[in-house]
Parts: C-alpha cells; structure tokens; sequence
C-alpha cells in the first residue's frame, strides 16, 4: 500500500515509507474499531501490531538494496502490499467498508506506480491473497458493518487522501519550480554554447556536441585541400583609414567571405587580419576530388562576390581599388587538436598549408593559384592556366602552379554577368542575382546612365 514516485526512481523506499506507514495506520485503526465492536482477541492485537511495525521493517529491508535493484526492490514490496491486503479482507471477515477501504489503499498505490496495468496486477494478487487466506482460514463472513466501524475506516482513510494529495501537491509545486530552473539553465547554456560556437566553425562545433569528436590531444593523417586567401593592397588601406571603419570594411569582408565558406562546406581554420584560412576534408569529407572541387569553387565565387564588395565600399568612398589573391593546395595534413590540455587549437598542419599560404603570396590581384595536385582533380570541372614552375619560398625544387580561370560549366554557355572597371565607370552586373521585381529598376537607371552619357560634353 505505498505510493513510490516515478520521477526520483532511486529514492522509493524513503518515499515509499511515509505513504505506506500511512496506510497500514489506516489499517490498524480499522482493526482496533472491529476489535472495539466484536472484543479484542489475539488475532485483532497481533494485526494491529504488526501493521505498525511492518512499514519499519520493510524499509528497513530496502535499504539493503543496491541502487540498481531499488526499483525492483520496490516493486516487491507493492506485490507484498497487495497480497496482504486479500489477507487482511479476509481477517476483518469481509466486513464491507473496511474491505473497500482495504482495496482502495492499494488501488491508490499501484495506480500511481504503474496506472492501470498494475492497478490490475494489484487487484489480482490481492484476490490471489484473499483466496489463500479464506481457504486456510476459512472464516464466518461478517458483511455488515458497524458505525463505529464505518466511522473509523473513512475517516482514516479521508485522512489519508487528504495527506498524500497535499503531498503530491507539494511535490507538484516542486517539480515546477525544478522544471523552470532546469529551463532557465538550458537558456543559460544554450547561450553560452551559441556564443561559444562562434570561435569554432561550425562543422567542428557539431562533431564536438554530437560526440562524434573528443576534445583530446589527438590527431590524424588525412588528404585534405587548403585555402588561403588576403586582400591585395589591404596594409596601404590600413594606413590611410581610421581604425574603426578598418574595422567594420574587414568584418564585413571576413563575414562575407565566411558566408561563402560554410556555404561549399569549408572548414574556417583561422583570420589573421585580412588573411583567411580554410580547409576541406575534415571534420567532414565527400573525399579528396569532391572536396578538392568544393575548394576551387568556393575560390571562384569568393573573386565574383569581392567585385560586389568593391561596389559597396566605392558608395562609402573607398575608392582603391581591393583585389582578393588565393592559393590552394591538396595533399596529406595532419588535422586534430594541438596546443596543451587547457588550450588547444583544432588545425592543420604540413606541406600543402605552407604551400597554399605561398601561392597566395605568389598571386596576383584577383588571381587564384593552385597547385599540380590540386588541378589533378578538379581539372574536369574547372577551367585552369598553366603557369608553369615557380620558385616557392621553403621549397627546394620548383612548384609546377595553374592558373583558376573559371567553371567550364559557366564558360561554355552565356555568361550570367557583366562587369567593366574604367576611371569614372564600374559595373558589375550578375542577372541570376536579380530578382524579377528589381529589374525594371534597373533598366531604368542604367538607361538613365545612358542618357547622361550620352548629353555629356567631355572635352
């Protein structure tokens, strides 16, 4: 007859205690108004007592159970509980009201246990009970009850409701005030988990909270390709502007060129200032040529997207003229976590970064290189220039590099833009970024530029 919860499942017995302690008083009260009715005996006093010392005992037994067997230990007792109360019907002569107040205190306990499958396992060892002890027994039934009786058997068990449903409340308001801290700490975290993913890319912040990674000092050999990419002309910017709007024309750079990044799946390694560092292979990988041609593309949309750029940063008067160089370069690196246990950096290492990081030294303004390996296997999709060997700094022989030119997939058809940089003049026109609604604007205002043209007198 005890009430164990099922939201602290390693805490039944203490739990279990008080409920059941509750109602086997119920019980012996019961049994002393039948004994105030028909005489006490040795049967009526030896019930009464053991009602008052089982609960202790019981407990007393399940605190000899491990934390894993708590439960089951429970469980046992809830059968115990139900057996019992056959027992107990049996004894009180299936007097009515004490034998439906006996059901009810263990209809209550398996219900909030189980529900309605242990209310019925309940209901059937108390029947096994109460076969038992009739056919062992076999007393006189004595159906009708007395007021006394009556009396005592709902009053303790309204007593008993009423304890128990203050109780749940409790624990009601209880779990309430747990359930919206819990909440409040999981905004709490996920905040700061948020502003924490910011210093990680975000393939390598996945890896790390879906257990896929450890934050260990480990790392592993795989083919990888390498980007680098700065700004050509970025150190005489820096020199005529002042800080804070150097700052706001590199972070919207380095956002923008991140964009780009995640958007092909690369994997943002570092800033240095106006320099950027991205791989591709890991912590995800589609293999070598795949990644390899994710890499060149990324290149080629980050050289379209900076004459955007340049377009923006010319309407806020910066008029010299920026220019983004690339290099990349496929090959084995050593990719994990470097640094000490408590920090650590997860980068890349080997041959092919210190190559990529030369030849985007040896780049031109709007140039990306490549190495031999790399245009080995993106040669069938990208269009590249062979700009034969080139002597690389921390490299003993030369360094066969290409030339990206584009997509063939964009140089065979029409091209979707148009662009033209002349003193007085830019323009960088791309139709698959219009949207329907704005080309009627710009028809209008480039044949508005037309006119203007067109009326002025240039001597």
């Amino acid at each position: 007859m005890s009430i164990n919860s099922r939201i602290h499942p390693v805490k039944p017995p203490m739990e279990g205690y008080h409920s059941r302690t509750l109602a086997y008083l119920c019980v012996a009260i019961t049994f002393t108004a039948l004994g105030v009715q028909r005489g006490f005996d040795l049967q009526h006093l030896v019930v009464i007592a053991y009602c008052l010392i089982f609960p202790h005992l019981l407990r007393w037994l399940l605190a000899r159970f491990s934390a894993d067997n708590l439960r089951r230990g429970g469980l046992i007792a809830l059968a115990v509980d139900a057996l019992q109360t056959g027992i107990l019907i049996t004894l009180s002569l299936y007097n009515l009201v004490p034998s439906l107040v006996f059901l009810l205190l263990i209809s209550f306990a398996s219900s909030i246990i189980g529900g309605t499958l242990y209310l019925g396992i309940g209901w059937l060892l108390a029947l096994l009970g109460l076969l038992g002890s009739s056919l062992l027994l076999m007393p006189s039934p004595q159906i009708d009850t007395s007021l006394t009786v009556m009396l005592a058997s709902l009053l303790s068990l309204s007593v008993f409701i009423v304890i128990t449903a203050v109780y749940v409340y409790q624990q009601g308001r209880n779990l309430e005030k747990a359930r919206r801290a819990i909440g409040a700490e999981q905004e709490r975290s996920a905040r700061l988990a948020s502003n924490l993913s910011r210093y990680l890319s975000p393939q390598v912040w996945e890896s790390i909270f879906s257990g896929q990674r450890t934050v260990t000092l480990e790392t592993r050999r795989k083919k990888m390709t390498v980007f680098f990419s700065d700004i050509r002309g970025f150190t005489e910017l820096a020199e005529e502007m002042e800080a804070e709007a150097l700052t706001d024309l590199l972070n919207h750079y380095l956002n923008e060129m991140a964009k780009i990044a995640l958007e092909y799946g690369g994997t943002i390694d570092k800033f240095i200032g106006d320099c950027v560092m991205i791989f591709f292979g890991d912590p995800v990988s589609k293999g070598a040529k795949e990644d390899a041609e994710a890499a060149v593309a990324m290149a080629i949309a980050m050289r379209k997207h900076m004459k955007v750029l340049r377009q923006q940063w010319r309407t806020r008067g910066i008029t010299r003229p920026l220019e983004i160089r690339m290099g990349l370069s496929t090959g084995y690196c050593t990719v994990g976590n470097f640094g000490a246990n408590t920090r650590m950096d997860y980068t890349i290492i080997g041959r092919e970064v210190n190559l990529a990081s030369r030849l985007e030294n040896a780049a031109e303004s709007g140039e990306i290189l490549v190495s031999h390996q790399t245009w080995s296997l993106v040669k069938d999709r990208v269009m590249c220039r062979d700009k034969g060997e080139i002597s690389v700094k921390g490299f003993s022989r030369p360094v066969q590099v290409y030339q990206v030119v584009g997509l063939r997939s964009e140089l065979g058809a029409a091209p979707s833009y148009l662009e033209e940089e002349l003193p007085g003049f830019s323009m960088y026109l791309d139709t698959n970024n219009i949207r329907n609604y704005d080309k009627d604007e710009i028809v209008k205002t480039l044949e508005q530029a037309a006119r203007k043209l067109r009326d002025k007198v240039i001597i």
